[in-house]
């Protein structure tokens, strides 16, 4: 079959279904009044390295993106399958300024080199200054209703549990993965395999 997003062929639309599993942002950030947000983004990726680059997707200028742009950092923090409910908690619409912190039960910790905290129960985080944020305007223009959010990588937080050999078990860790729908995924070490670049023709 073929799926037109405007005449809308099935119930819902098998696009997140597609591009699935995608990593989870847990995006904390801080604005000029030193208030805090915390909330998931489940569009959200590495974007370059060298310098170390990721950007979130915010659809509407949400706080995590507006705070993010009024402190000039956020610091991503790993969202694991033991801390699923309380990232599920972090995305309840809370008025402005309000800690979801508090109201999922989580413990801020001091990051190393931007005033956002981590989340302290995730084994991972990824300390970023804001770089810049891109309108994304649609076909035929008008105001753009989504928005992405890049940032470079400063600092990075490892558990020192999760570190093995001076590589990083990420399978350990069991970071989730959205997916379509209400659907998610979990990594397992089990299921990991290494590929290595072949080498081009002479």
């Amino acid at each position: 079959m073929h799926y037109d997003p405007e005449t809308r062929s099935l119930p819902h639309n098998p696009f997140k279904a597609i591009v699935a599993p995608r990593p989870i942002g847990w995006i904390s950030a801080m604005d000029r009044q030193g208030r805090v947000n915390l909330a998931p983004y489940s569009f959200f990726n590495a974007i370059a390295g060298d310098p170390d680059m990721v950007a979130f997707g915010s659809a509407g200028r949400k706080d995590a993106m507006t705070f993010a742009e009024e402190g000039g950092e956020f610091v991503c923090s790993l969202a694991t399958h033991d801390l699923r409910a309380q990232v599920n908690a972090t995305s309840a619409p809370l008025a402005r300024g309000d800690s979801e912190f508090g109201f999922a039960g989580l413990t801020p910790a001091p990051s190393r080199k931007v005033r956002p905290p981590r989340v302290a129960e995730s084994p991972a985080a990824i300390e970023c200054k804001w770089l810049q944020t891109v309108p994304l305007v649609p076909l035929g223009g008008g105001e753009a209703e989504n928005f992405l959010v890049i940032g470079q990588v400063v600092s990075l937080y490892v558990d020192d549990r999760f570190v093995v050999d001076g590589r990083v078990d990420t399978g350990a860790m069991r970071p989730i993965l959205r997916a379509g729908y209400f659907d998610y995924f979990t990594t397992e070490p089990e299921n990991r395999f290494e590929l290595r670049r072949p080498k081009g023709g002479s």
